[in-house]
């Protein structure tokens, strides 16, 4: 045998040997009910924002405070400040609103942590120069001024859908927290503050210098003069109309409450909604707001630290659906019998969760019937695209006592998934042709995407989905292909809307281009493998540092990481580069790496919420793609076909 044979046979009974420790792991994992759910780790403006939350609605409660501090605490860096994602550079708004938190917490302004924090702020523009939503919270307490805020006027909600900047113009998490967010800027309360924050402005007697407008023939300079408008028209809004749309308002948002008490599933409505309707006279213990708030306490996570002391984390989000197809696929992909208890069990959960009713979608498909699945627990307002096309490919995965259950199901699903395709052939994530420009322009969208338009990730899970439904030859799976045939970088890659980056727009869309018949040979497949040869890092894995959605040097490049590394593998096998050197070295960086217990270690975040300005760790992604890596590695099947008949 030659000694590529020889490392080739090795490195196989290695990933075998490592697939099986992976996957008794992550079966071990499962709950009873059958899903899974990992952590959802993002950034400490979250647990900031909790004790804000609380501190505003005069609920602190001594045990809660002190255990979302050292979780805060815990992330500060050496040089003071906050970042927003592991091995990031300092973030302005995180840094102040961490500071602030702990300044609830009964930390000192002269201990050296935080003198440390405060100096850097102000070296970096202080509370001025950070994001509208952070300003908001500080408006809560008087430590800003609703005047320098950007004004949303309640009579937003009356905007017919056919104007611009109509809150259907903006994609669904906006959407959801703009509503009550302009019931807040009516009201323009004020809480005592508990303490001053000069330290965090550069001139504490100017603590909002004065910037020149932007040249008004410019969008920003338009925009900024439209918000003076809304300013003036604030004084003189006729208070019968303001009254009503405030009700209109409080109406929307309480006509979306989840069964959970949650707003669609993501902490930033919620806290916002909870404190629009606390506004307008709703006490704490009205059901609404019980259960809003309860909603709440369900996304933290406690855990105790190396002293023994409880340490509190706040989820932005939960992801059992997402999970828990994810898990199924790479389970099924690594060899586990398609009748196996854990994947009924996890197959008889995704089935009960399958959203019957209309929710904001429907507003630009008012025929589509509902069929899709959410991200969370419950969110039957807004099931998603990719949650749904992946939930297909994981029930084609399992052999379940009721066929005709799951056949209906899917054919829902995907009829579904079909009918929320945008106008250019590919699909959003929760709307369809939600790309309005004019959104992402107004001085209060300062953070993060505020639309919804088509992603190439999504788009190639519903190609693969329609594919192995046998819908290969359908007009508008063709649409989709050609869509993302037109998209690729000039340098081979796709861009990654949902994960990090390039890396998974890649390992999203390749596997779904050669599913689709589109030869491996083809120009744009090759393009894609030498583009992954490229930035194969030296240890034979792959990472993508957030700073790729910014800064061109930092594409395709970081440490490596093992959902990144099976993302690139992922794409490489379906491109016919099984038995090649780079396969090789990618499959024993997951190997060498992979910990006694069958999982891995990632403490770098690979997915996004919005590109760069909120950045996510999904915990599980660590133990769900490697599986299905190396599963499809050791199988020679890039994509389960056996599983699904194609």
């Amino acid at each position: 045998m030659t000694a590529t044979v020889v490392e080739t046979t090795t490195v196989l009974t290695a990933a075998r040997q490592a697939t099986a420790r992976a996957v008794d792991h992550l079966l071990a994992r499962q709950d009873k009910e059958g899903w899974w759910k990992g952590d959802l780790e993002t950034n400490v403006t979250m647990d900031a924002e909790d004790l804000l939350l609380r501190q505003f609605l005069g609920i602190q409660d001594p045990g809660t405070t002190a255990a979302a501090a050292r979780h805060i605490r815990s992330q500060q860096r050496p040089d003071g400040t906050w970042a927003t994602f592991h091995g990031g550079p300092p973030d302005l708004s995180a840094t102040v609103e961490a500071y602030v938190a702990l300044r609830l917490a009964g930390d000192e302004p002269d201990a050296p942590h935080l003198a440390a924090a405060a100096a850097w702020v102000r070296e970096a523009g202080g509370i001025a120069a950070s994001r509208v939503f952070t300003r908001i919270w500080l408006a809560l307490f008087g430590w800003w001024s609703w005047d320098d805020l950007p004004e949303l006027p309640p009579e937003l909600i009356y905007l017919p859908r056919w104007a611009p900047l109509n809150i259907y113009d903006f994609g669904c998490w906006a959407r959801q927290t703009i509503v009550p967010l302009t019931i807040v800027s009516a009201k323009r309360p004020v809480r005592p503050a508990p303490f001053a924050l000069d330290e965090l402005h550069t001139d504490p007697r100017r603590p909002n210098p004065p910037r020149p407008l932007a040249p008004a023939t410019t969008w920003d300079g338009a925009f900024q003069r439209l918000d003076r408008a809304l300013h003036s028209y604030r004084k003189v809004a006729v208070r019968p109309l303001r009254r009503a749309a405030i009700r209109s308002c409080a109406r929307w948002i309480i006509e979306r409450q989840e069964n959970d008490g949650c707003w669609g599933g993501i902490q930033p409505p919620a806290v916002y909604s909870v404190i629009a309707l606390h506004l307008l006279g709703y006490d704490l213990e009205h059901p609404v707001l019980r259960a809003g708030l309860a909603s709440l306490d369900r996304f933290a996570v406690w855990r105790e630290d190396e002293k023994g002391e409880r340490v509190r984390m706040v989820e932005a989000c939960q992801s059992p659906v997402w999970d828990t197809c994810l898990a199924t696929i790479a389970l099924a992909d690594a060899g586990l019998p398609d009748d196996h208890p854990a994947l009924v069990r996890a197959a008889d959960w995704m089935l009960d969760e399958q959203v019957y009713k209309p929710g904001d979608w429907s507003v630009r498909r008012p025929e589509l019937r509902p069929g899709g699945w959410a991200f969370e627990f419950h969110n039957d307002n807004y099931p998603d695209i990719d949650d749904t096309a992946e939930v297909v490919l994981a029930l084609r995965r399992v052999s379940h006592p009721d066929p005709q259950r799951v056949e209906r199901a899917i054919q829902r699903g995907a009829e579904w998934n079909l009918g929320m395709q945008s106008s250019n052939g590919a699909w959003g994530a929760f709307d369809a042709d939600n790309v309005s420009p004019f959104p992402n322009k107004l001085p209060f969208c300062d953070f993060g995407e505020v639309i919804d338009p088509p992603s190439a990730d999504v788009t190639a899970h519903v190609v693969e989905m329609l594919v192995a439904l046998g819908e290969r030859g359908d007009p508008r799976t063709q649409r989709g292909i050609d869509w993302l045939l037109a998209e690729q970088e000039p340098n081979g890659a796709w861009f990654g809307r949902w994960g990090t980056n390039y890396l998974y727009g890649t390992g999203s869309v390749v596997p779904a281009l050669v599913l689709a018949g589109i030869p491996t040979t083809h120009a744009s497949i090759r393009r894609a493998v030498s583009w992954l040869e490229s930035v194969q890092n030296e240890d034979g894995g792959w990472g993508e540092d957030q700073r790729s959605y910014r800064e061109r040097a930092w594409v395709g490049r970081g440490e490596s990481t093992a959902s990144q590394t099976a993302w690139a593998l992922l794409a490489l096998l379906a491109a016919g580069e099984r038995e090649s050197e780079c396969v090789r070295r990618g499959i024993a960086w997951l190997v060498e790496t992979q910990r006694p217990d069958g999982g891995w270690d990632e403490p770098y975040f690979t997915g996004t919420g919005f590109p760069w300005d909120f950045s996510i760790n999904y915990h599980l992604y660590r133990m769900v793609f490697p599986i299905t890596a190396l599963g499809r590695y050791i199988h020679a099947q890039p994509f389960g076909a056996e599983r699904q008949g194609t």
